[in-house]
């Protein structure tokens, strides 16, 4: 799963938004690191709607303009679930491997490796 979508389910999972509300709290979840434009949000709901992992909540009229708001799914929760555990264990691995090579190294000094054959 790409990281603005698994930002937009993120966002979904904690409040329905409508798409420029979604735009603006993916900027907040990322630090302001993702910029999502209008177009590629809608495309993404649609493609999120087509998947079942959203849905549409609501919609409402605000100063003439349609606003509609969406929902995460059972579906797209399961699914974003699934996306953060998988996250976390290659987070994991990553600093199991990191402290590993922080044990193995010390400036100055070459990379001890144990002596594979015998004598």
């Amino acid at each position: 799963m790409q990281e603005p979508t698994f930002l937009m389910l993120t966002a979904l999972a904690a409040e329905s938004l409508h798409g420029y509300g979604l735009i603006q709290e993916v900027a907040t979840l990322s630090l302001d690191r993702v910029r999502l434009r209008a177009g590629t949000v809608y495309g993404a709901l649609d493609r999120l709607q087509e998947d079942g992992l959203v849905e549409v909540e609501r919609e409402e009229v605000v100063e003439g303009r349609l606003r509609r708001y969406y929902r995460l799914t059972s579906d797209g929760s399961a699914t974003l679930a699934a996306a953060a555990d998988r996250m976390k264990r290659t987070a994991a691995l990553a600093e199991k491997r990191l402290a590993s090579r922080a044990t193995e190294t010390r400036p100055g000094r070459p990379i001890a490796r144990p002596a594979t054959g015998s004598i």
